[in-house]
């Protein structure tokens, strides 16, 4: 069977790699350029860059910064960030991008992803939802960095996503955003039984084990992570890092259907 893909996801903010907690307390870490010339030599499966701020302060997609960032790219990159329209999706992928990742404009203007897919196809578009659970229980979608609710659930919108056409979707966790305690169980089990569509989850990995019990829950899924990748050791000393060859073949890749 098909292994699954280990991610490293990276948020950019003013050109600037950071961090947050929560989708709060930012944290800056340095170049992102250098952290993808890090990956490279790590072999990466997959490197997912998200600009979080371009969406909400209605800017652009930096090209630049994209075009320098696939130059550098010697494995599959997903970009996110500032797209509003095919034709911005189109020149992101002549850059050499592979796949763009749509977020709130997916919310705000659903009707833009199948002439998104029509042009390139839907293995190149990923929709990315950031979810929060509500106080009495159940989640919401939000869109903004976390500042709007859609006041929506996940199960909703990953439902009509599938309709649209995307060909895959990332679920991001908002309370276990940065915090290394663990992926939200109770919000995978959800997203996994609604939809069909390959599904990556996001936020809450502290260590292998996190990415191991994913992968042991659902099989053969994408499972993406930030900190455990840009941090190292009890005090976050930044340290760009990835699982060896030795340390994924040691993770169970047993699907559920085969255990």
């Amino acid at each position: 069977m098909l292994r699954p893909r280990i991610i490293p996801c990276l948020l950019i903010r003013d050109k600037g790699l950071i961090k947050t907690q929560q989708f709060k307390s930012s944290r800056y870490l340095g170049d992102p350029i250098n952290a993808v010339r890090i990956f490279n030599e790590k072999q990466v499966d997959e490197l997912m860059v998200l600009d979080i701020d371009a969406s909400k302060q209605n800017k652009e997609p930096d090209y630049k910064m994209i075009d320098k960032m696939a130059s550098e790219c010697r494995m599959p990159l997903c970009y996110g960030g500032g797209i509003q329209t095919v034709e911005q999706a189109q020149r992101i992928f002549s850059l050499g991008v592979e796949k763009i990742s749509l977020s709130s404009v997916a919310i705000r203007k659903p009707e833009l992803i199948p002439d998104i897919v029509e042009k390139v196809g839907s293995q190149s578009v990923v929709v990315t939802l950031d979810v929060k659970k509500k106080i009495f229980g159940g989640y919401d979608v939000w869109i903004h960095n976390g500042t709007i609710n859609t006041k929506i659930s996940p199960e909703t919108w990953v439902k009509k996503f599938e309709e649209l056409g995307v060909g895959e979707i990332v679920i991001n966790s908002i309370d276990k955003d940065g915090m290394m305690k663990g992926y939200d169980y109770q919000l995978t089990d959800k997203i996994f039984k609604a939809t069909h569509v390959p599904v990556t989850f996001l936020g809450g990995a502290g260590s292998l084990a996190d990415i191991e019990e994913v992968v042991k829950r659902y099989g053969s899924i994408g499972v993406a992570a930030g900190s455990i990748f840009v941090f190292k050791g009890n005090y976050k000393a930044v340290l760009i890092n990835y699982p060896t060859s030795e340390e994924k073949n040691e993770i169970n890749y047993l699907s559920p259907l085969e255990a």
